[in-house]
């Protein structure tokens, strides 16, 4: 697999290729209209609602903790969302979903008020969970579908030491920290390491990149009807379904 390929195939029929015709045009006026820039990482300046986020870590790493105890039960990142299996093919990417593409997870939420609350916080949040890395997990370098949304890292659990648990976008890489925030743009190339012997937790979140009118618009109504598409829908009955066994216990 080439370092530019995306998660998805190349389109065949002509619906697909006039929908990736339009991802491909948008992308190009998001990067003309970010009011963020075009960098691989962020600085935290642009988003003055990371520091109420920020302020409420502990209380979201001790609902992260309750949920690590029950990791041997949590899905396998690629267990709900099945693209995601050209990266991780094994069980070492854990996942507790809190919300996906704007659909809210209710019954993981209610689990964890303290995180719900913070996530509050995030205009135009989109997807947010617990991701979970195990000892030795590496994802290979891949990129995301789309630059009109932008990813943050909250650190929760970051094991010693620090700079052998990294991530690398383009040719930046950044080290977790407790309590501390990554932002980045995953539709560049980007890799994960845990060479350590502990876990790593982080709050993940994706959100709509702010851009300017009319472009800020157009980048809404796309990434809402996205999740709509038969990926979004299938990762939803997933985690329906997983839930439903989860709970039943």
């Amino acid at each position: 697999m080439s370092q530019d390929e995306r998660p998805f195939n190349q389109p065949t029929t002509f619906l697909g290729k006039v929908v990736f015709g339009l991802i491909n045009w948008m992308e190009r006026r998001v990067a003309g209209s970010s009011l963020v820039g075009t960098t691989a990482f962020f600085d935290e300046a642009y988003f003055p609602w990371l520091a109420e986020l920020k302020s409420e870590w502990s209380a979201v790493r001790a609902e992260a903790d309750a949920v690590r105890a029950m990791r041997d039960q949590l899905p396998a990142f690629q267990d709900i969302s099945k693209e995601v299996g050209y990266i991780s093919k094994d069980d070492h990417w854990k996942t507790f979903m809190l919300m996906g593409y704007g659909f809210r997870c209710e019954r993981n939420l209610e689990q964890c008020p303290a995180t719900n609350k913070a996530l509050r916080h995030i205009p135009d949040l989109r997807t947010a969970f617990f991701s979970i890395l195990e000892p030795g997990k590496k994802l290979p370098p891949h990129r995301g579908p789309y630059n009109g949304v932008l990813r943050l890292h909250l650190g929760l659990v970051i094991p010693e030491p620090a700079e052998q648990c990294w991530i690398r976008v383009a040719s930046e890489r950044r080290f977790w920290q407790p309590g501390e925030v990554l932002v980045f743009d995953d539709a560049l190339e980007h890799e994960v390491h845990n060479d350590t012997d502990g876990e790593r937790v982080v709050l993940f979140i994706d959100f709509l990149r702010p851009c300017a009118w009319p472009i800020s618009w157009l980048n809404r109504l796309l990434v809402f009807a996205a999740g709509y598409s038969p990926l979004v829908r299938d990762a939803r009955r997933n985690h329906e379904r997983w839930e439903k066994g989860f709970y039943a216990k």
